[in-house]
């Protein structure tokens, strides 16, 4: 039986009228980091004693080790102060490839392009996150280097491909958003007790960045289909290795930071990611993407192979933003746990 290509997932005027309302929340549901946090506020300053900033447990993957655990608690929260530093200067260094890519990309548009008007919009607000991640990372005061030093060697030519090979960007952008935003949902949906300055970035970048992931999306699912048939077979195998390279960059503990806190080797291979817990983490990361893949004819049965070997395979989402299986199952036992009339 003969493959059917897959369609593009929207008309013209459908992927045009996404674009407007895109732009048009980005005009009416927008932030400063500075105008929309206090950070002279004495909420907002960093207190190196405060076990808020500890890792954790059961969302970064360290937080949850006996090896981490067994640490003094002052060694627990430095550790922590560090890990979101790290990781909020990968977000600033990634957005700012993006916008780089972005700036590449909407060059040659059209007069009247919706695509550069919400593009424009995008690297905006992606401006505005690299000033609060940077920001964010001056308050806690720790100098943290972001990226692994490889990646930092190749930032300048990755934005050169939007313009050649603009659907294998756009799923790059994707690879570095969802982890951060994944993770971010995670610790909001999960903590209660989260510093007010951490709080405070997580709630702003997971609000805009819902924009960002739902145009690139849309972007990756209108277009992959119109692909050579050649195209979309070499970018279906490339879709999971963009994903695990960048989310590696992401989340995996750079060398200066093992050194800095003699971290053990074998407590890094564990977690990233040999242990079951870590496989879930990572397996979960991707079910959104995964779903996208399906949907836009960039899953066959070679790169499926590709996504298990990387060890990002697992269902993918029913939805976009559909909670993780554990997250889940967390919810529904508490909804089915019986409640004590004679508590009340």
């Amino acid at each position: 039986m003969t493959a059917v290509a897959p369609r593009p997932s929207a008309t013209t005027e459908e992927y045009e009228a996404t674009l407007r309302r895109l732009s048009e929340a980005s005009v009416h549901r927008r932030f400063d980091p500075f105008v929309d946090i206090s950070w002279d506020h004495p909420d907002f300053q960093v207190d190196r004693t405060d076990p808020r900033w500890i890792l954790p447990a059961g969302i970064d993957p360290l937080g949850g080790h006996p090896w981490y655990k067994a640490q003094p608690i002052e060694k627990q929260i430095e550790i922590g102060l560090w890990r979101q530093a790290n990781i909020m200067k990968v977000g600033l260094q990634f957005e700012n490839i993006l916008i780089r890519g972005i700036m590449q990309y909407v060059f040659k548009a059209e007069n009247g392009s919706a695509e550069f008007r919400y593009l424009t919009h995008e690297a905006t607000e992606e401006c505005n996150h690299t000033q609060m991640f940077q920001q964010g990372v001056n308050v806690i005061g720790a100098d943290v280097p972001g990226m692994p030093r490889w990646l930092r060697a190749i930032s300048p030519i990755i934005p050169m491909a939007a313009g050649p090979l603009p659907v294998a960007f756009f799923i790059g952008v994707l690879a570095g958003e969802e982890p951060i935003d994944h993770t971010q949902k995670q610790v909001l949906r999960n903590s209660d007790n989260l510093p007010p300055v951490l709080s405070r970035i997580m709630e702003i970048h997971v609000a805009e960045e819902a924009r960002h992931i739902s145009f690139a999306h849309t972007y990756v699912a209108r277009n992959a289909p119109r692909l050579s048939k050649r195209s979309r077979f070499m970018t279906s195998l490339l879709f999971p290795v963009i994903m695990r390279l960048l989310c590696d960059a992401i989340l995996k503990p750079t060398t200066e930071f093992r050194d800095a806190f003699d971290i053990p080797d074998e407590v890094v291979k564990e977690l990233y990611w040999d242990s079951p817990e870590s496989r879930r983490f990572l397996s979960d990361l991707f079910s959104d993407v995964r779903m996208l893949a399906e949907e836009s004819g960039l899953m066959n049965r070679t790169s499926r192979r590709v996504w298990k070997a990387l060890k990002i395979d697992g269902r993918p989402s029913r939805f976009r933003g559909e909670p993780p299986v554990a997250f889940r199952e967390t919810v529904d036992a508490a909804a089915d746990t019986p409640v004590d009339a004679s508590a009340a």
